[in-house]
């Protein structure tokens, strides 16, 4: 796994029109001297599993044609370079498993969905923390997922650029927690030590700081403060759904024309 800082941040591909052909299958196949039994679907497939492997700088054209076992110049017949490929792998991991249509139940229940499929994306794929996705080319994956998540949403009843609102929110907040994920992953790592170990290792320290009286509310907290056990992924995201509950309510009751009180869960 590589590092995920803001140094090691790769952009997709330059040439959107050629991205946009290759995604929506409209230039797969070179025009000529293709090795057999190679397709772009091949080459998509061992770039994110050499991504997923060893990190996004594993993923280079010579690397992919020496685990193809083909020629390097082979692989720019189907796609111009590790840009337009990245492209690719984006739309590949983002396409939704499972059946098209949105969880049953209500928007809460798709949103939660969304939330906890997405912290398991980005967990199995860490890569995807490296790449700049300010400015995404959309792919029949990344389409897929979208209208799947706006379907599930729609009864809000908030406005278009709301509901897109809340996708991103959603996905600012698994982002977040997902970089911590895999930033504690990569400290293991590097620095051989558990968790558990290194917290042991700053104890006698951390005592006397505790108590010298200078930082009372730390060191009032409980001894299970920041223990393993409490889920705060699964914490904040149902604070946001509480949130967003209370606005849904105050939107329905003003197209109904009554007082909203929220509700809590």
């Amino acid at each position: 796994m590589t590092s995920t800082n803001g140094g090691d941040v790769q952009r997709t591909g330059s040439d959107i029109t050629r991205s946009l052909e290759l995604l929506w299958g409209e230039g797969e196949r070179p025009t000529r001297g293709p090795k057999p039994g190679l397709t772009l679907d091949r080459i998509v497939t061992e770039a994110v599993r050499l991504a997923d492997a060893e990190g996004l700088t594993a993923v280079s054209m010579r690397r992919l044609s020496t685990e193809l076992g083909t020629g390097t110049m082979s692989l720019y017949r189907y796609v111009p370079g590790k840009g337009e490929l990245l492209d690719l792998m984006l739309d590949r991991v983002f396409t939704p498993s499972g059946e098209p249509e949105p969880p049953a139940g209500g928007w809460r229940e798709a949103v939660e969905a969304y939330a906890r499929e997405t912290l398991v994306l980005y967990r199995r794929h860490p890569w995807l923390l490296q790449v700049n996705q300010a400015r995404p080319v959309l792919g029949p994956g990344s389409v897929g997922g979208l209208e799947r998540n706006l379907a599930g949403i729609k009864s809000m009843g908030l406005a278009d650029p709301e509901l897109i609102s809340v996708i991103v929110m959603i996905e600012g907040y698994v982002t977040g927690v997902a970089r911590t994920h895999v930033h504690e992953a990569e400290a293991v790592k590097k620095s051989g030590l558990t968790d558990e170990a290194f917290w042991e290792a700053q104890s006698p320290a951390l005592e006397r700081i505790m108590n010298s009286g200078r930082y009372p509310h730390l060191a009032g907290l409980s001894s299970d403060a920041f223990g393993p056990r409490f889920d705060h992924f699964e914490f904040g995201l149902q604070r946001l759904l509480d949130g967003l509950d209370v606005l849904v309510a105050q939107r329905t009751a003003t197209s109904a024309g009554t007082p909203a009180s929220g509700r809590r869960r």
